[in-house]
């Protein structure tokens, strides 16, 4: 074979991993329990090589349709760098089918330093030329043991959500008004209820952390002003979702309910409790911080999909 020759393929097996983590990025640490434990693919993980040396590579998660990995080496010339992963990425895309998305963990000031937002610019680069689009820019926040927990401030009172009708109806009226670039692509394309279906079934259905801990926000009257779900996923305790309907926004609420889904997961004894939120979302963003959130890393999304809900 031509040591000029660009090579492009999936892993042949976990064991090429070490090949894959050449390239450096914040995911490469989860790796290789995400492929113990059967949340990646071998064969869902690509590489561009040429010669023994490896200059681009790209990853989904699960089965599903998200690109989460997407590298080039960085010491190529600035046009072969994108031209590289192009090639990667169409041909990966090629043969991992199905509309998806593009999402890439950066630092909180990446537009700041130059080295930082090259690297960024490079991969959304890439991603454009391979047909996909911006769609939203999301804070990651992270409240540790330590900070401390926001006091309850005796406006609402919690209970456990009853069952996942209730809970439905109650996601289904928070969506009027909402500020989630998600949420707002969905309702674009189906109902508000259709919409708080498939958010629940693809998410809240499937978490193991139990169920008692999902809180609805009550009036002293006995009406409902919000709710919250603190949950664990794969990685970490997290505020899955939270919202505060209509009728009853403008007060503060989302604080409220942020400290109460805090406190649930302090008490499990948790490392630390994750969330995120739309960086346009500022009510929310504001919030988070007030609760003693830290902000540690952000998120980009950009989309093949005509809508990302589609």
């Amino acid at each position: 074979m031509n040591a000029d020759t660009l090579t492009v393929r999936p892993l042949s097996g976990p064991d090429e991993l070490a090949l894959f983590c050449r390239l450096p990025y914040a995911l490469n640490g989860e790796l290789a329990d995400d492929l113990a434990r059967g949340r990646r693919r071998a064969g869902r993980m690509w590489v561009a090589l040429r010669g023994g040396r490896l200059l681009a590579r790209a990853a989904w998660w699960g089965r599903g349709s998200l690109l989460d990995v997407l590298d080039v080496d960085d010491a190529l010339p600035a046009a072969e760098r994108v031209d590289v992963g192009v090639r990667l990425l169409r041909a990966a895309r090629e043969a991992v089918p199905g509309a998806g998305e593009y999402s890439r963990f950066v630092p909180p000031g990446w537009r700041d330093d130059p080295a930082v937002a090259r690297a960024v610019e490079d991969r959304m680069a890439i991603a454009r030329r391979a047909g996909a689009r911006p769609f939203v820019e999301r804070l990651r926040l992270e409240w540790r043991p330590g900070t401390p927990l926001p006091a309850p401030r005796g406006r609402l009172a919690f209970r456990p959500v009853r069952d996942a009708e209730e809970l439905l109806d109650l996601m289904t009226a928070a969506l009027e008004g909402t500020l989630d670039a998600y949420s707002r692509a969905d309702l674009a394309r189906m109902t508000a209820r259709e919409a708080a279906v498939a958010h629940y079934e693809g998410e809240f259905a499937r978490f193991t952390s139990p169920r008692g801990w999902w809180r609805v926000a009550t009036l002293p009257g006995g009406e409902a002003a919000g709710f919250v779900i603190p949950a664990r996923n794969d990685y970490n305790a997290i505020i899955s979702y939270l919202a505060v309907l209509p009728a009853h926004r403008g007060r503060g609420y989302a604080g409220d309910l942020l400290g109460e889904g805090t406190r649930v997961l302090a008490h499990e004894g948790v490392p630390r409790v994750r969330a995120a939120t739309d960086v346009a979302n500022v009510p929310m963003a504001d919030a988070f911080r007030r609760a003693g959130y830290a902000e540690f890393e952000r998120e980009i999304v950009m989309t093949w999909r005509g809508d990302a809900g589609e």
